[in-house]
């Protein structure tokens, strides 16, 4: 069962655990469970997702009940009038705040249609964050005597591929847990000494109209499970705000 945040006839919003896919993918051609296929079975209804998380973060996902509805959601995320806010553990110590002010180029998957009109060029992104807390542990997992963490709140003003692990990758400050941006050594100390296996990013919370009569709603999802488990061994706080 997936943890239904919002519902009413147009729209559901979801708490998307880590380690699934929205949809179908090339990313694991042999993955047989999907958020999409788990929702619609469990509420007996056709879901269509206004935007995606990967398969590793959790946190909030917001579906339209009709392709029309999904339509318009995916017409605010593109406006950029979608508020998003996610909790990330990083590597090192970034400063208190900042932005992150970076192109990127396109990433498509594998499948995805490929012709004149289609272009890997760099797209503006820009992502805002706040560090929340830090720790210094005194193990030497990399080149050093002792390990520093981090512990940001981040709030990305576009919506591009892999956005917010990108940007903390290009700062040198790579999520927890990401195996495609991230530090394996910093992974495996994690995953071996923690028991925290995932990445560690999630999105807690989100602001949007709904589609139908405008009022502006407010979603927010808990961390919980490995994530909350090690924001509590460090004694950090559980929240953005």
């Amino acid at each position: 069962m997936l943890p239904i945040l919002y519902r009413d006839e147009q729209i559901v919003v979801i708490d998307k655990p880590p380690g699934l896919l929205v949809h179908r993918s090339e990313i694991d051609r042999h993955e047989t469970r999907f958020v999409i296929q788990i929702l619609r079975n469990q509420i007996d209804q056709y879901v269509w997702p206004a935007h995606r998380l990967d398969r590793g973060t959790s946190g909030v996902l917001l579906f339209g009940l009709s392709k029309e509805i999904a339509s318009q959601l995916g017409r605010q995320f593109e406006a950029g009038t979608v508020e998003k806010r996610y909790l990330a553990v990083v590597r090192g110590y970034p400063p208190e705040s900042g932005s992150i002010d970076h192109a990127l180029s396109r990433q498509r998957d594998a499948y995805e249609f490929q012709g004149e009109r289609s272009s890997t060029e760099a797209q503006s992104a820009l992502t805002h964050f706040r560090k929340l807390a830090e720790i210094e542990l005194p193990i030497e997992v990399d080149r050093y005597p002792s390990s520093r963490y981090a512990l940001l709140a981040l709030e990305p003003v576009t919506g591009r591929r892999h956005q917010i692990r990108r940007h903390l990758k290009h700062i040198a400050h790579p999520i927890i847990g990401d195996a495609t941006y991230g530090k394996g050594r910093h992974n495996r100390y994690f995953a071996e000494h923690l028991g925290c296996h995932r990445l560690l990013l999630a999105c807690v919370g989100m602001s949007f109209n709904h589609p139908l009569d405008g009022r502006r709603l407010e979603i927010k999802a808990p961390v919980s499970g490995e994530f909350a488990a090690t924001l509590a061994l460090f004694g950090w706080p559980l929240k953005a705000n």
